[in-house]
């Protein structure tokens, strides 16, 4: 791909050509020479935007490019993230869940100590009270009899 100095130089030669070739011994006339020189610095006007024009869409297809790439890192970062947190409170959960077994097997033992000791209680208290009881009975009725008291 010729650059712009070199096609716009190519154009003028050509045209010098042209007019030594068309004709042998022509005069040159400077304005029709001013004016070839004007049409070639348009062309390579124009020929300039142009690859402005590209090298603007190239510029902004890299930099979409770029955009995407870092919205695909984010996305990785996140997910990475998400799945960190997302183990982090499993555990939590499961450690929480084992916490909570243990204090409810620590209340049940100590509901069931304490059922106990109030069952050897209240055997007691109803042993004490029958003895009572019977002791109070023999005594009526010995008392009844007519006998010591």
């Amino acid at each position: 791909m010729m650059n712009q100095k070199e096609q716009a130089a190519k154009q003028a030669e050509e045209q010098v050509l042209k007019a030594e070739v068309g004709a042998p011994k022509q005069v040159t006339d400077p304005l029709a020479e001013l004016l070839g020189r004007a049409q070639s610095a348009y062309a390579a006007y124009v020929e300039a935007q142009k690859e402005v024009a590209r090298a603007y869409k190239e510029r902004e297809q890299e930099l979409e490019k770029s955009y995407k790439e870092a919205e695909q890192q984010a996305n990785d970062a996140w997910e990475k993230a998400m799945g960190q947190v997302l183990r982090v409170r499993e555990k939590a959960e499961q450690e929480a869940e084992q916490v909570y077994k243990k204090a409810t097997e620590k209340t049940t033992e100590v509901y069931q100590e304490g059922v106990r000791q109030a069952s050897r209680v209240r055997k007691e208290t109803i042993k004490q009270a029958w003895k009572v009881c019977k002791q109070s009975q023999e005594q009526a009725w010995s008392i009844f009899q007519g006998g010591n008291v």
